[in-house]
């Protein structure tokens, strides 16, 4: 009713004062469900088992599988990243996901994935630098 009355000077007399009010509130509905739609999703940090186990008492898979993983190094060089690219990369070297399929599952864009990747590598070949000359890589 307040917009209504905000735009009161809009209306046309003569005409179908029901109608008038209908329409300015389907936009009010139309608008607020876009703003919603827009927004984020809010999740409650406690739904999360990254690294803990989970309500059954398993540990969550990424977990499972940096855990299979040879070396310590690497998995605590993976675990160094920043959390964006951590999951980008693991998606990519570990699980073999294509480019499209993980911005699918991280629900970000394929450019976005893309800029993680290459900047995740670039950080895991920094932090690995030393292990890799230890065991007598070519650096």
């Amino acid at each position: 009713m307040v917009k209504a009355y905000a735009g009161f000077h809009t209306f046309t007399g003569g005409t179908n004062v029901r109608a008038w009010l209908f329409r300015i509130m389907t936009n009010t509905w139309i608008t607020s469900y876009r703003t919603a739609q827009r927004r984020v999703d809010e999740v409650l940090a406690a739904d999360f088992t990254d690294m803990r186990p989970n309500a059954a008492g398993h540990p969550s898979a990424e977990l499972t599988a940096l855990e299979g993983m040879g070396d310590d190094e690497v998995r605590d060089a993976l675990q160094a990243l920043p959390e964006g690219q951590r999951l980008v990369v693991y998606y990519a070297d570990v699980e073999g996901f294509r480019y499209k399929e993980i911005a699918e599952i991280l629900d970000m864009p394929l450019g976005t994935v893309m800029s993680r990747l290459h900047r995740g590598r670039k950080n895991l070949r920094a932090l690995l630098m030393d292990f890799a000359a230890a065991r007598g890589y070519a650096v």
